[in-house]
């Protein structure tokens, strides 16, 4: 029953004649029908594995197989391979890091264990946390160990990869984008270190991913794994040499880009190369800049002058009730309030920015403040939503918005640019959790905070929500199909030194207007004159 292949490997064995105790160990392995561990130099391998709700349960059993057949070929340990496993849909959970586990036996447990989340496909907000928390010192990452990725998808992403991919190749991640069934081979390429031949498999079903397996095993058991290219001292890279599967790779410093050719690095401080117009002053980043303003002023519409007020750039995040209550006819009306709300705001990377949160008896990210950059995009990403459809945990859903989505990791633009943040809360019922710290945090943390309630909504938690003066930062209908109408007359306020919301400004020839200034002259009139006769 051997593989034909084996035969010239075992006769190479016995001639002469074994002496060695590695060479018996061999063939001893190859006698009894099984390959020896493959002795590679130490690794850091994270999986990255799809589990969007169109991969089908036995689909992802086969995923499970597909991860612990490889793994069983390699030399597992603190100082060869390390391995984690990071499943993502619309949202990325580790299910463990590259130094929880030493041992095979509990990194098959592990995997055994893991539970699909079966909802979208985020490739790009994974490939992400794969670059800035799995291959991390504090996730168990160690230095000069080549980091690979094995991406594992079903499916075209949701969101952009190819920036976000370009970025984690260049900080040294090898990666390999294995694709089944209805992947989409331009997002695979975009996703995959070059050369694309070594790094892009797509196969027809899960069934015959093990095809994968074997020359993926192949690379990771090469000789030259164990070689230092970088110590060679003739990789010619401008900052940084990387040592990765088969070669390296250059890297460039904080505020550099590299160049095509692969080696030479250039200085990104932009602010110093073209003519940004700042009003004020120019902050330089990676590939670009942007503009700042002094406190108490805001930046413009054209990203350049600075004003005391303007109508388009805040960040946004909508916290919406998924709770079951609601029930799907109305959540499909509260995915239309939302787009609604994001046709009335100026959407830009530079303007306003709009992230979404759904709540039930625990909270989901749908999309976070730097996930999207139009209207269009946002307003179609609202409509892929799922219905949660459990309990009202209102006050954890605040917490997340604070600890969270509010973050400049999420994309909020930092405090310092002076760019106002808005939270909106729309509920149906009582929350089942205390909302009374995190209400008042939020505020106390500069957030405007506005709660649009509807049917069995309890006013106070409303009212504790909303910022003051209350009557411009609250909204109650008793039914579901008004508040579309709440959505035309909800006003967010966008001048830091107003939160109390937007000002009306009324025609001073309308007859309203001339009978409030006649209201008001007669009443200054009249206390003038109780005053001078006191």
């Amino acid at each position: 029953g051997w593989n034909k292949s084996l035969i010239p490997v075992v006769l190479k064995l016995l001639k002469p004649p074994i002496t060695n105790q590695e060479n018996i160990c061999t063939l001893l392995c190859f006698l009894a029908g099984a390959q020896p561990k493959c002795k590679s130099g130490p690794v850091d391998l994270v999986f990255l594995i799809d589990s969007s709700r169109s991969v089908r349960p036995h689909e992802f059993e086969t995923m499970r197989k597909f991860m612990i057949d490889i793994l069983n070929e390699l030399d597992i340990g603190p100082d060869t391979t390390r391995v984690g496993v990071v499943q993502y849909s619309s949202q990325v959970r580790s299910e463990f890091s590259l130094k929880t586990h030493s041992k095979m036996d509990a990194i098959v447990k592990n995997i055994n264990e893991i539970i699909p989340l079966a909802q979208g496909t985020m490739t790009g907000l994974a490939i992400k946390y794969v670059m800035n928390v799995a291959f991390t010192e504090a996730e168990g990452d160690r230095p000069k160990v080549p980091n690979v990725a094995v991406i594992v998808t079903d499916g075209r992403p949701q969101d952009r990869v190819a920036e976000v991919a370009a970025e984690a190749r260049d900080k040294g991640i090898e990666i390999f984008a294995v694709g089944v069934a209805r992947a989409d081979m331009t997002s695979l390429r975009a996703m995959a270190s070059p050369p694309f031949e070594d790094h892009v498999f797509l196969v027809e079903s899960f069934d015959l991913i093990h095809q994968f397996g074997l020359q993926f095993q192949d690379k990771l058991c090469a000789i030259d794994l164990l070689i230092d290219y970088c110590s060679f001292g003739n990789h010619s890279c401008d900052h940084e040499c990387v040592s990765v599967l088969g070669g390296f790779n250059c890297r460039c410093n904080q505020g550099y880009r590299l160049l095509a050719n692969g080696k030479t690095c250039q200085d990104m401080d932009m602010c110093k190369t073209v003519a940004h117009g700042c009003e004020h002053q120019c902050v330089s980043t990676p590939g670009s800049y942007y503009c700042i303003c002094p406190e108490g002023q805001l930046l413009q519409d054209d990203g350049k002058s600075c004003g005391t007020c303007k109508s388009a750039n805040i960040d946004l995040v909508l916290l919406i009730d998924g709770s079951k209550s609601v029930r799907p006819q109305n959540f499909e009306l509260v995915k239309k309030f939302v787009n609604q709300v994001v046709d009335s705001l100026d959407v830009s990377a530079h303007g306003t920015r709009v992230g979404l949160v759904q709540y039930s008896s625990r909270v989901r990210t749908e999309f976070p403040l730097n996930m999207y950059h139009t209207a269009d995009e946002i307003k179609a990403a609202v409509m892929k939503v799922d219905y949660m459809e459990k309990g009202t945990m209102t006050g954890l859903a605040l917490k997340h918005m604070l600890e969270n989505s509010f973050s400049e990791a999420e994309g909020a633009r930092p405090a310092s640019r002076n760019i106002p943040r808005i939270g909106l809360v729309f509920t149906d019922g009582r929350s089942q959790d205390d909302i009374t710290e995190y209400a008042k945090k939020a505020k106390e943390a500069g957030i405007t905070m506005y709660a649009v309630g509807v049917g069995k909504a309890v006013e106070d938690e409303l009212r504790e929500i909303a910022s003051d003066p209350v009557e411009k930062h609250f909204y109650y209908t008793t039914d579901f199909s008004a508040i579309s109408t709440i959505a035309e007359n909800l006003k967010l306020n966008v001048c830091p030194a107003e939160s109390q919301g937007e000002i009306e400004v009324k025609d001073p020839c309308a007859c309203e207007s001339l009978v409030e200034f006649q209201q008001a002259t007669m009443s200054s009139l009249e206390q003038l004159t109780q005053k001078h006769i006191l």
